[in-house]
């Protein structure tokens, strides 16, 4: 499962219907707006198109994993993105797809070597993680590795 790639029958329920995803996830992923302007959504057989311009990779990441971690939605393209600063998707940070009996400690465990680091991940996923003791197996978060 790459960057793009979700489980469709797992996530967070923003829209019942596909014909409401387009405005459902435009307006979710603009509430906690990570960096996106002019974002524009196409939801078409569980796939999320995303156009508009990121401030940056990691601000294309993060609107990617909120529009991907929907209930619904299997995959996501963002090649009509544009990233303004230059970056490059993917740098520095792994993503890693949450499974049964995970714990956000257990996971800053394995990546980090000290649970204790959860919070950083925490808090680069903020957009997705609006709360550390309930996440589900099957979202998709991202692992920072400069921390």
């Amino acid at each position: 499962m790459g960057l793009f790639d979700f489980a469709r029958n797992i996530g967070k329920k923003i829209f019942g219907k596909e014909e409401e995803a387009p405005a459902a996830l435009t307006q979710h992923i603009n509430e906690d707006n990570p960096g996106v302007n002019g974002l524009q959504v196409e939801v078409k057989d569980g796939v999320a198109t995303l156009t508009g311009q990121a401030q940056s990779a990691e601000a294309l990441e993060k609107a990617v994993l909120m529009a991907g971690n929907a209930m619904g939605i299997q995959e996501v393209k963002a090649d009509g993105m544009t990233i303004t600063d230059g970056s490059q998707v993917g740098g520095d940070d792994e993503f890693y797809v949450i499974v049964k009996g995970d714990t956000l400690w257990k996971i800053a465990e394995d990546a980090y070597g000290n649970g204790a680091k959860y919070t950083k991940i925490v808090e680069v996923n903020r957009e997705v993680i609006k709360d550390a003791d309930k996440i589900f197996p099957g979202q998709k978060i991202r692992i920072p590795k400069n921390i």
